[in-house]
């Protein structure tokens, strides 16, 4: 397991969590498009950041699930990890 979440782990969070599929490449393309533009709405987002704590032990940072799109997560969610590791 990598300190760092790639677009690619993220696409299958959604997946999980937020029963959204979003193929990675076109998740990778589109980081700066806002979450419900996808169809994932605060929840969703809430599920991942629960996968992530459960996942990785570590609590995530409060605004992880107001995140507005793919890459203001991912770099929120990056540092906390690489802060923590």
């Amino acid at each position: 397991m990598s300190d760092r979440i790639t677009v690619e782990e993220l696409a299958e969070l959604i997946k999980k969590s937020a029963g959204v599929t979003i193929p990675a490449p076109e998740l990778e393309q589109q980081q700066d498009t806002g979450f419900e533009t996808f169809g994932i709405d605060s929840l969703g987002l809430l599920g991942i950041v629960g996968e992530l704590e459960n996942r990785y032990g570590t609590p995530m940072p409060p605004d992880a699930e107001r995140s507005r799109t793919p890459r203001q997560f991912l770099d929120l969610v990056n540092s906390a990890l690489l802060a923590g590791a």
